[in-house]
C-alpha cells in the first residue's frame, strides 16, 4: 500500500512538469570515482537525492548542476565539454546511451568544475564557516566573528565568481531548452544565483530551498551591509523561496522589509520587490520511509543489529542513542554533560544504561569544528572515567559513518536524543521513530524544524538547559510502555503520511499554483497576476 501511494505522488507530481527541470545543489547525485584503471559512478544518498532522482525519472528532460569535486568528477565534465553527463540513475548509475527502456530513470549531471582557490574562498571561507554559524547562531558575538580584508576578498573573490560560474551554468541549460524551464535552487552556498539566472532567462520560474535555519534580521547585521543586501537582493530573484518551517519563512520575509525596506505581507506570505511579487512558503522535508523500512529489514542491518545486542546489550541494557556529524550546530558536549547529571542523579542507571554515539567526522580542516571534537573527546573520556563500571564504558562512541548500523541502533533503542542548538530539520529524529522496535522515545530540541512536526510526540530538549535535559531524558527512560508505544506510534504515522515524495509534490504544486508556468497558453505572460504584476 505504501509503495502504491508513493508512486502515485510520484505520478501527480510528474503530470505536473510540461516543462524542462534544472536542479542545482553543491552536492553531486553521484559522484565519479577510478578504481584499478577503471570508472565507477556511486549514487548519492539522502532524501533530496532520492526526490529528485524519482521525479527524474518521470520527465522527458531534467539536469542537475552540480560541483566537480573529485579529479574524476572533472575528466568527466571535459569528456562531454562541460556540458551534462547524460546517466541512468538506477542503483548504481551508469552512462545512457541512447538505448534506454522506456522507463529508465535518466538524469544529466552537470558537473562545474571551478577554480579551486576561488571554491576555497567560497566554501571553506564565506559558506563555512561564515553563512553556516550566522544561520545557526553559532558566533559568540563578543569575540566573533572578525570581519575583515580575508573574509571581504573571499566573498568578492570567491563566493560571488563561484556563484556567477554557477548561474551561468543554470542559464545555459535553460537556453538551451528555449528559455522556458522550472529551476529548483538548493541551500545556502547559492544565494546569489536566482537574480543572475532571471536577468538572463526571464521567462524561467525559480525556487529555491534552503535546508537549514533562517534568522531574524538582528542575526544578518553581522555580515557588512552591501553583502547582506546582496544576498537579499539575489534571493528575491526567485518566484519563491522555500524553508522548512514557519519561523524560518517569516524570518526571511522579516528582513527584506527591516534590511531592505520591501513591503511584506505576513498573512500571504510575500514581499513585494519592483513590480515582483516572492513568495515565502514552507515545505518539511522528509525521507523515503519505503527505502528505510526496506533496510531496516535486510539481512545486513539484522546482523548489525543482533551484533550491536551482544556488544552493547548483553543483559537487557537500555540503549540511548544519537546520530549526528561533529558539528557545533548539534550540541554533542551538552549532551553529553546532561548524560553525565543524569547517571549523577540516578545512580541506579549506572552498568544498566549505554549511551551509542554514532558521530561522524565533519568539516576538521576548519578550526571551530576541530576544536570542538576535541571537546567531545575530553567529556566521553570524564564520564567513562568516572562511570566505569566492571571494566565496561558507559558511552560506546563511534567516529565513523556508517549508514546501515545506524539504522540497526534505530532498530534497539529506546531512546533517540536530538538536542541541536539549530536545525533547519533533522531527519534522524524522523528516521528512527520510523523504524523503531523498542518503542523509542524521541528527545527532541525545540530548535529543530523537526520539532514542529513532532513534539507534540517527543520529550522535549531545551539545547542549552543541562538539568533540563538531563530530567527529559530521565522522564524518556522511565516512561510507561503504553505511552511510549503511542508516542512512538504517532510520530512514525506523521513521517509516513509526510515522506519525501509529498514534500515535493507541494512545492510542483505550489509553484504551478503561484507562477502558471503550466499553462498550456504559448504566449503571454507565465506568472499568475497574484504571483507577479
Amino acid at each position: 500500500m505504501a509503495n502504491t501511494a508513493k508512486a502515485e505522488q510520484d505520478t501527480t507530481a510528474a503530470a505536473r512538469l510540461d516543462v524542462p527541470v534544472v536542479v542545482l545543489s553543491h552536492r553531486a547525485p553521484v559522484q565519479f570515482r577510478r578504481e584499478q584503471g577503471k570508472r565507477l559512478i556511486r549514487r548519492g544518498a539522502g532524501g533530496l537525492v532520492t526526490a529528485l532522482v524519482g521525479l527524474a525519472g518521470q520527465l522527458d528532460d531534467a539536469v542537475w548542476v552540480c560541483a566537480a569535486t573529485t579529479d574524476e568528477d572533472s575528466a568527466a565534465a571535459a569528456e562531454h565539454d562541460g556540458g551534462a553527463v547524460p546517466l541512468v540513475m538506477t542503483a548504481e548509475p551508469t552512462p545512457a546511451d541512447g538505448n534506454e527502456a522506456d522507463d529508465a530513470p535518466v538524469l544529466g549531471v552537470r558537473l562545474v568544475d571551478v577554480d579551486p582557490e576561488q571554491h576555497e574562498d567560497f566554501y571553506q571561507v564565506v559558506s563555512n564557516p561564515l553563512l553556516w554559524f550566522i544561520q545557526h547562531g553559532l558566533y559568540g558575538l563578543a569575540t566573533s566573528p572578525n570581519i575583515g580584508r580575508t573574509e571581504r576578498d573571499a566573498y568578492e573573490q570567491g563566493y560571488v565568481p563561484v556563484n556567477e560560474a554557477f548561474a551561468d551554468a543554470v542559464a545555459e541549460e535553460v537556453e538551451a531548452r528555449g528559455g522556458r524551464a522550472l529551476v529548483m535552487l538548493h541551500d545556502y552556498h547559492f544565494y546569489l544565483v536566482a537574480d543572475r539566472v532571471r536577468a538572463r532567462c526571464p521567462e524561467v520560474v525559480l525556487s529555491h530551498f534552503i535546508h537549514i535555519p533562517w534568522p531574524g534580521p538582528d542575526a544578518w547585521l553581522v555580515l557588512p551591509a552591501d553583502i547582506r543586501e546582496q544576498i537579499l537582493r539575489g534571493l528575491l530573484g526567485n518566484d519563491v523561496v522555500a524553508f522548512h518551517t514557519e519561523r524560518f519563512a517569516r524570518n526571511f520575509l522579516l528582513c527584506c522589509q527591516e534590511l531592505l525596506g520591501l513591503p511584506i505581507d505576513l498573512d500571504t506570505k510575500t514581499v513585494r520587490v519592483g513590480g515582483r511579487v516572492v513568495a515565502a512558503r514552507t515545505y518539511p522535508i522528509s525521507i523515503d520511509v519505503d527505502a528505510l523500512v526496506e533496510m531496516a529489514t535486510s539481512d545486513e542491518v539484522e546482523e548489525l543489529a543482533a551484533e550491536l545486542q551482544r556488544e552493547l546489550l548483553p543483559d537487557g541494557q537500555q540503549l540511548l542513542l544519537r546520530v549526528d556529524r561533529t558539528d557545533p550546530s548539534k550540541n554533542i558536549v551538552r549532551g553529553f554533560l546532561a548524560f553525565e547529571l543524569l547517571l549523577e542523579q540516578h545512580p541506579e542507571l549506572v552498568g544498566t544504561l549505554r549511551f551509542l554515539a554514532f558521530l561522524q567526522p565533519s568539516r576538521l580542516d576548519v578550526p571551530e569544528y576541530s576544536d570542538y571534537l576535541g571537546r567531545i573527546g575530553a567529556i566521553v573520556a570524564r564520564v567513562n572515567a568516572r562511570h566505569a563500571r566492571a571494566g565496561v564504558a558507559p558511552i560506546d562512541l563511534r567516529l565513523q559513518e556508517h549508514y546501515p548500523t545506524a539504522v540497526a541502533a534505530y532498530t534497539l533503542c529506546d531512546a533517540v536524543m536530538v538536542n541541536s542548538l539549530a536545525d533547519g530539520m533533522n531527519l534522524v529524529a524522523k528516521e528512527a521513530v520510523t523504524v523503531s522496535r523498542h518503542h523509542a522515545v524521541l528527545c527532541l530540541s525545540e530548535s529543530t524544524g523537526a520539532h514542529a512536526e513532532l513534539g507534540a510526540f517527543a520529550v522535549t530538549l531545551n539545547p542549552f538547559d543541562i538539568q533540563q535535559q538531563a530530567d527529559a531524558l530521565y522522564a524518556a527512560l522511565t516512561m510507561p510502555a503504553r505511552e511510549r508505544a503511542d508516542r512512538q506510534a504517532a510520530a512514525a504515522n506523521v513521517v509516513r503520511g509526510n515522506d519525501v515524495a509529498k514534500w515535493l509534490d507541494a512545492q510542483i504544486a505550489d509553484l504551478r499554483l503561484l507562477t502558471g508556468l503550466w499553462s498550456e497558453e504559448p504566449e503571454g505572460p507565465r506568472l499568475a497576476p497574484a504571483a507577479r504584476d
